[in-house]
């Protein structure tokens, strides 16, 4: 799944507890704690529970 592109469900929050803009992402890894890696650009990533992502079909 490395290297696909996710989107977030609305209200998804990241693991500090802020919101997570809905907009697209590429899936980075998981990380040792459980938590998705997901970013959107090499500057903006965020760490978010794998269960609020879905994969974006073409």
């Amino acid at each position: 799944m490395v290297g696909t592109n996710v989107q977030v469900k609305p209200g998804t929050r990241n693991h500090k507890g802020f919101f997570v803009d809905e907009t697209d992402y590429t899936f980075v890894n998981m990380h040792p704690a459980g938590w998705a890696v997901i970013c959107m650009d090499e500057a903006v990533c965020h760490l978010v529970d794998p269960d609020d992502l879905c994969v974006i079909t073409a």
